[in-house]
């Protein structure tokens, strides 16, 4: 699924984009250690943690497009940090479930 059509589905908001992502997976997570060791590459994290971490936690695990629900604000430093690791930011105002429904047609991500 391209980046744009994850923005659709979710009716989200770029913060940052990445045209050329590509997911093929889904993995739904707020603890960044389970996050490194269950999501694998290509895959969109949905989660609520809007901080730097998050960023970091994809670099390291290949996640290319992150999801923000609730409709969070992203602050500066993690629009900076995913801008260096072309990570793309979405935000929504749908839930954590919502949002995984929304884009159920995607693979749950495991490593």
């Amino acid at each position: 699924m391209k980046f744009s059509e994850v923005v659709d589905k979710v009716h989200g908001t770029v913060v940052v984009d990445n045209p050329e992502a590509e997911v093929d997976s889904a993995y739904c997570g707020d603890l960044l250690s389970d996050v490194m060791g269950h999501c694998g590459d290509s895959s969109v994290l949905i989660t609520v943690q809007n901080h730097l971490n998050a960023i970091a936690v994809c670099s390291l695990a290949g996640i290319e497009v992150v999801l923000i629900c609730h409709g969070r604000p992203v602050p500066d430093d993690m629009k900076a940090a995913a801008e260096r690791e072309e990570v793309g930011i979405v935000v929504t105002d749908l839930s954590q479930f919502a949002a995984a429904v929304a884009l159920a047609e995607l693979a749950p991500s495991s490593k």
